[in-house]
């Protein structure tokens, strides 16, 4: 099976480009991505390995592959233009957009809250299967009819699927188009990235086989879990292959089927962790950025059960997940995928990938790029 790495890497980085040559031979890749903008400069892009866990495709530079809940750092990116365009307020109750949400208390519920997993809807509250999230009406209005599992804005809950449909609903009413369509029309069309909720049938043969390890399945689940837990892990259970159904990619989820790769991902934060523009063009401002990755909440988070530092709708840096500066902020998908942006340095680093790691942090491949990654920008 070949592991051939392609690509160019800036000789500051060699450390990062050996750390990703060592996925393959020690830790386990079968396809990945990587890529490093710095000061608006692509200064990394590799690529390597298959698409197919048969070894048979090569893993090309316009490759794309499911990168699970990195997908919710661009849906952030996302709300905070609308707050930079002047749409909406973090701190507007989301029922002022979505009247139907306000029922069994839900009324005070901000959009800074709902983006940080506060709002106590981290799952269904009564029987649900997968293709429930693919209904996006039907299941937003599962959402605002439920009463929230535990007090809002009390702490944090992972909402690992469900908050594409809360975000998803919400941005709709406040944008008018879904967050899919605005993605293409503002950000990948515009800028020419790889980038979309879901993936369009003409784009299949760019697409990697998502490959779970053996050992992650479902009946390793903890049996010791809090009700919160319950609702979001085993209600329904998110199979690892799902990336892999048509039914997966044919709808949208702001919150965890974002095919994309790693080039697109740090070009796109690159402009974030810089002056918010992109080719020259404006992105972001920089007061909505400060306020999207101002913190909300800390502390151990009801669902993931570890500290956990929430921005609107970004994973603040926390006990060096995203190196050494404490100002970090991303997002990391199942199975080791993540996007950094490091604003003080200007830096942007990720990486895709389709063979998934059982780690919920802590990656070994991730730690070691995000490691090497830093002793280039010494």
């Amino acid at each position: 099976m070949s592991r051939s790495i392609q690509g160019t890497s800036a000789p500051a980085f060699a450390a990062l480009a050996n750390a990703f040559a060592q996925n393959f031979t020690e830790r386990g890749d079968v396809g990945a991505s990587l890529a490093l903008v710095r000061d608006g400069e692509l200064v990394v892009d590799l690529w390597g390995g298959t698409l197919d866990k048969a070894g048979q495709q090569p893993w090309a530079a316009d490759s794309v592959v499911n990168v699970w809940s990195t997908t919710k750092a661009v849906n952030a990116l996302c709300f905070a233009m609308l707050v930079d365009r002047g749409q909406a307020a973090y701190d507007d109750p989301v029922a002022r957009w979505w009247p139907e949400f306000a029922a069994q208390g839900k009324d005070a519920i901000t959009i800074a809250m709902l983006l940080s997993h506060q709002a106590g809807l981290c799952s269904f509250s009564d029987p649900a299967v997968v293709e429930d999230f693919y209904d996006q009406p039907r299941a937003a209005a599962r959402f605002a009819a439920m009463t929230p599992l535990w007090p809002p804005g009390s702490r944090s809950g992972y909402h690992a699927i469900s908050i594409g449909n809360l975000a998803g609903e919400l941005f709709r009413r406040i944008e008018g188009r879904t967050l899919g369509a605005f993605i293409e029309g503002e950000l990948s069309g515009p800028f020419g990235l790889d980038l979309t909720l879901g993936l369009p049938a003409s784009e299949e043969a760019r697409r990697a086989e998502m490959i779970a390890p053996p050992e992650l399945a479902t009946s390793n689940m903890a049996t010791d879990l809090n009700p919160s837990q319950v609702a979001a892990y085993l209600n329904p259970v998110i199979e690892p292959l799902l990336p892999n159904t048509a039914a997966w990619r044919a709808c949208e989820l702001p919150s965890a089927n974002g095919f994309s790769n790693a080039r697109s991902l740090a070009r796109l934060f690159g402009a974030v962790a810089g002056d918010g523009t992109l080719d020259g063009r404006k992105i972001v401002g920089p007061q909505a950025l400060a306020q999207a990755t101002w913190e909300q909440i800390s502390g151990v988070d009801e669902v993931l059960g570890l500290p956990a530092r929430w921005g609107a709708g970004f994973l603040l840096n926390t006990d060096g997940l995203y190196g050494p500066q404490e100002k970090a902020y991303g997002h990391s998908g199942w199975g080791g995928s993540f996007v950094v942006v490091d604003p003080v340095a200007r830096v942007s680093i990720a990486y895709a990938m389709n063979r998934m790691g059982t780690d919920l942090v802590g990656d070994p491949r991730d730690v070691a790029l995000i490691a090497a990654a830093y002793q280039g920008l010494v």
